[in-house]
């Protein structure tokens, strides 16, 4: 089934709403991510090649920020563990509607696939099972900053001894030359995949108060604030990047 293209800031707007996961961002979202996301579908795949390794018999695999559920499905398609489900979690209804049609349609396509169950919550008031692995994928950016530590130390709680927490966000970088360049390129990336001056600066405008990046340096010390003994970058492109987290 073709998806509708993202053209929800194509048009002049006399007032530019703060950016928000509602039915008009659920219907084009696959679209937004994929030209605005540089190195997204590898991320996401790879996420469920690296929960292989990670996932373990009689445990949870949390997808927390689970939007339509691309990361869900990829943990789906790569673990196959005995007695293992995913629990995919978001806070917006349309989002969580679309993602169970999505795995639906999964379901019809494969065959012995992970037990999954889409719920409806913040996940900020989330009670965590055992887990073996949790995945925040362009999720915490989205938190507020005195949440993120808490968050991540609840998450470090439930994690299972050789277990993993995969976090992707977009970076910002200490350094003004180097966070200057990656995001010049950022709008080279967007502009190349079809994106307007016009709708490339109105959706940063949506977006700036709502999403907070954090520089690496952050992460990496917000991690092990939490309790996590390593924090591994396994990828980045451009000022996008994603961490293994080791308890």
């Amino acid at each position: 089934m073709r998806q509708p293209p993202d053209r929800l800031f194509a048009q002049p707007l006399s007032q530019v709403p703060d950016f928000a996961f509602n039915e008009d961002v659920v219907r084009v979202f696959p679209d937004m991510i994929k030209r605005s996301v540089p190195g997204y579908p590898t991320i996401v795949e790879n996420i469920g090649v690296l929960a292989s390794q990670f996932a373990q018999p009689h445990s949870v695999l949390y997808d927390l920020g689970s939007s339509l559920g691309a990361v869900t499905q990829a943990l789906r398609r790569h673990v196959q563990i005995e007695d293992c489900r995913v629990i995919a979690v978001d806070n917006s209804s349309a989002m969580v509607e679309r993602c169970r049609e999505y795995l639906h349609a999964q379901d019809s396509m494969f065959q012995e696939l992970l037990p999954v169950e889409v719920i409806e919550a913040d996940i900020l008031n989330l009670e965590f099972q055992p887990t073996s692995l949790v995945a925040l994928n362009f999720t915490l950016q989205f938190i507020e900053p005195p949440q993120r530590l808490i968050l991540l130390s609840r998450i470090h709680q439930a994690l299972l001894p050789g277990g993993a927490l995969i976090l992707s966000e977009k970076l910002r970088f200490e350094d003004s030359e180097q966070h200057n360049l990656l995001s010049d390129l950022h709008i080279a990336f967007k502009r190349a995949n079809g994106y307007s001056e016009l709708e490339i600066a109105q959706k940063r405008s949506a977006i700036e108060k709502v999403m907070i990046p954090d520089s690496l340096e952050q992460h990496r010390e917000r991690l092990l604030a939490a309790g996590f003994s390593k924090v591994v970058p396994w990828f980045q492109c451009l000022n996008f990047a994603s961490l293994i987290a080791l308890p």
